[in-house]
């Protein structure tokens, strides 16, 4: 009778513990989901449009030939 309660205990006691550790890897993982959405993606999002707009001001840049020919490994 002793044995079986303290069984049942123990797997309790694991299922709360392996319950507890599942829960919080998902909840770090969805802080971090929502860290990237909502602060990094919008700093990235505006960055890309002003590197985009600062490109079409400019015009492309043209690579110098020892540029292009250090790209291309001659």
């Amino acid at each position: 009778m002793i044995r079986s309660l303290l069984s049942l205990f123990t797997i309790g006691l694991v299922t709360i513990l392996g319950l507890s550790l599942v829960l919080s890897v998902v909840g770090t993982a969805i802080g971090l989901a929502s860290f990237l959405l909502f602060k990094a993606a919008p700093v990235l999002f505006v960055g890309w449009i002003v590197v985009k707009a600062l490109e079409k001001l400019r015009g492309r840049s043209v690579l110098s030939d020892a540029d292009q020919s250090w790209l291309e490994g001659d």
